[in-house]
């Protein structure tokens, strides 16, 4: 047990008449304002629309031919972390073989069967399996759906700023600034839109 917990609660760190008016205002003074938030209904993850575009550069997009991504964290306003229902048709793949810098992510199989690629290895991930891919570890990850029936998965991340994505294998590299990804050369050089 810490130190902390011990000292919340001995009976004298607790005064025995408590005041109102000083209470209401150490809450004004160390408490953020409050936040208003317009809570939106339950929705089912399939009416979200669906987006099967890339931010790759273009001779990189076809990998990703047969994704399809909603974006529920976007959907809900979610700041700090990012939620994905994606679907790989038979053939897709989530992305290319990537590691990232500073975010960490999540995979979660919801159905059908996928193909985990972590760096040379090739792992089958079921319905109900998970994988996590902590920020810095340094092996490159992508879902391949190598069956005869779609693949849906939820993909969590942070947003953490200022993150860096490697794709070992080909010629590519990406950062985030200010809320938008750019790709580059292994060399540096951005890749033209």
């Amino acid at each position: 047990m810490s130190l902390a917990f011990v000292r919340c609660f001995r009976k004298d760190a607790f005064p025995r008449k408590i005041d109102k008016e000083s209470l209401r205002h150490q809450r004004a003074t160390t408490l953020p304002p409050p936040v208003t938030v317009t809570p939106t209904l339950p929705t089912a993850a399939t009416d979200i629309v669906a987006k099967t575009s890339s931010v790759y550069p273009k001779q990189f997009q076809s990998v990703v031919k047969g994704r399809s991504k909603r974006a529920l964290g976007n959907y809900f306003g979610l700041e700090n972390f990012g939620v994905n229902h994606t679907t790989l048709s038979p053939g897709g793949s989530s992305a290319l073989l990537h590691h990232h810098l500073k975010q960490d992510e999540l995979v979660y199989i919801l159905q059908g069967t996928a193909t985990l690629h972590l760096g040379n290895e090739k792992i089958e991930m079921k319905s109900g399996s998970c994988i996590g891919f902590p920020a810095g570890h340094g092996v490159g990850h992508c879902i391949v759906n190598q069956s005869d029936s779609d693949v849906v998965y939820l993909e969590i991340g942070d947003r953490t700023r200022g993150d860096k994505v490697d794709y070992p294998g080909v010629d590519l590299k990406a950062f985030e600034k200010d809320g938008k990804w750019y790709f580059t050369h292994k060399d540096g050089t951005l890749y033209k839109e």
